[in-house]
């Protein structure tokens, strides 16, 4: 599960420095709660503990992420290593880059795992938008998701990730969509599969692909209000 957390940067990194970014976070120590195995008595302590606005990137004991693991995670990543070295092969036989053969190789490797991503001031927003998902999670509705610390560098957002098994099965985004928005969460959504994450793909990346497949905007007007998810690899909206 990858995927950076900085989301507030004023120069132009290249996906280069987005990838070493959440390869690094990835390395560092998590803060995770794993509802399989702790008592859920210890959940609004830990959570009381861990407010990502409160929890520092940097300092003497770096966190990479504050995370959660519902009672049903199913921690299955696929052939990682296997992609890449798919991944390398495509890039050496010169053929072209795009979702269809990246979506090609996840599904021969079953690296099929996605998640909703979404960028919260820090302070009292991402703190309750991450206790209404991280409640979601340990009641089961929610797989697992996880939650970028503060950074005391200046950059004042962080990135919530809400994760889905299966990026190729739209109605699974669909649902998945429908319980971050029945937790509260009102802002844009955008999904990415990991599949972009380890094989690099960020923002300004060579093949100039989009690292996300899918937006999700809330419609505050409608009655019932309803999300409009929309596929940014055919610009359909699937709601």
């Amino acid at each position: 599960m990858t995927e950076h957390g900085a989301a507030g940067h004023t120069e132009t990194l290249s996906a280069e420095d987005y990838a070493a970014e959440a390869m690094a976070a990835d390395m560092d120590p998590w803060i995770v709660f794993d509802a399989r195995r702790t008592p859920r008595a210890e959940f609004s302590g830990w959570l009381e503990s861990n407010r990502p606005s409160q929890v520092s990137r940097y300092g003497a004991a770096p966190v990479g992420w504050i995370a959660i693991r519902g009672p049903h995670c199913c921690v299955d990543t696929g052939d990682v290593e296997g992609l890449q070295d798919s991944w390398e092969t495509l890039l050496d036989s010169g053929r072209s880059v795009s979702f269809q053969t990246i979506r090609e190789l996840a599904l021969n490797h079953s690296v099929l795992c996605g998640k909703w991503l979404m960028h919260l001031d820090t302070g009292f927003k991402v703190d309750h938008a991450w206790e209404s998902l991280a409640r979601a999670a340990l009641d089961g509705r929610i797989d697992s998701a996880k939650v970028s610390p503060r950074d005391p560098r200046g950059d004042s957002r962080h990135v919530i990730c809400v994760y889905n098994q299966n990026f190729t099965d739209e109605e699974q985004v669909v649902r998945l969509d429908e319980v971050i928005r029945a937790a509260g969460v009102k802002c844009v959504l955008q999904y990415k599969p990991d599949v972009y994450s380890y094989l690099g793909i960020y923002r300004n990346n060579r093949w100039k692909i989009c690292p996300t497949i899918y937006e999700s905007v809330f419609d505050l007007e409608t009655v019932p209000r309803r999300s409009h998810i929309t596929n940014r690899v055919t610009n359909q909206e699937l709601t």
